[in-house]
């Protein structure tokens, strides 16, 4: 057990997978108590089975699309009834459609940027209120080397990227004072199934050079085990060394 985590409650969305299921099994590995999202409600189930066999009865999980405002506060609603609070968040939920912009279709941007931005929006709307009355805790947000180098073809994924990284900074200034951290990861290439054709990973294969979901949730940890009264508002990560060009 951390005595920073110890009986901690937290949120983590897009769960079910990749770098969010890696985040939520530290949390639960260190002693938090964890709540899930996920709009896959059979990769949910697989993932809280797996974390409860780790953590029992400390991880549960609601079907959760963050583009749904009253479906977001199910899900914080869930984390009070179920274990008392709120004093973790961590705003993973993201997806990515990547095309050039003349081709992006209307619903194609909306669903880029209403999982990605406006989610996350959500999320620290209905999560603030709880933690506030907690005395405080932490947000993370998980966005994007994206977030501030564009690229042919992510007009829609950029847009929310970089969005996403202002929203963190003005949300960061709007709740210092209530002793809520805020603060946002912006991983490179990592081995995720999010950067292989059709979502899926060939199983027991990865590519060596890569970041590793574990190595953001090793991140997400010791920003937590900092010292109050210090905020590390901003965190990049990249590959050590990636494929020369």
């Amino acid at each position: 057990m951390d005595p920073n985590l110890e009986n901690k409650v937290a949120v983590v969305t897009g769960g079910s997978r990749g770098i969010g299921f890696a985040i939520a099994e530290a949390l639960a590995r260190h002693g938090a108590r964890v709540v899930i999202g996920s709009r896959n409600a059979a990769d949910l189930a697989q993932a809280a089975d797996a974390l409860n066999k780790l953590a029992p009865s400390r991880v549960d999980a609601v079907e959760t699309d963050v583009r749904d405002y009253k479906q977001v506060e199910r899900l914080m609603a869930r984390a009070e009834e179920r274990f008392g609070g709120l004093d973790i968040l961590v705003n993973n939920a993201g997806i990515g459609l990547f095309s050039p912009v003349e081709e992006i279709s209307p619903e194609e941007w909306d669903a880029v940027i209403g999982t990605n931005l406006t989610g996350c929006f959500y999320c620290v709307r209905a999560a603030a209120p709880r933690m506030k009355r907690r005395g405080g805790g932490y947000i993370f947000n998980i966005s994007s080397l994206a977030g501030k180098n564009a690229f042919a073809g992510g007009a829609a994924y950029n847009a929310s990227k970089f969005g996403l990284n202002g929203f963190s900074e003005a949300a960061m200034l709007d709740l210092r004072y209530d002793n809520i951290r805020v603060s946002y990861i912006l991983p490179g290439s990592v081995e995720t199934d999010f950067a292989h054709p059709g979502g899926k990973r060939e199983p027991g294969r990865r590519s060596s050079w890569k970041i590793d979901p574990e190595d953001v949730a090793q991140a997400v940890l010791d920003l937590l085990r900092t010292d109050p009264r210090t905020m590390i508002s901003r965190v990049e990560m990249r590959p050590s060394q990636p494929p020369r060009k």
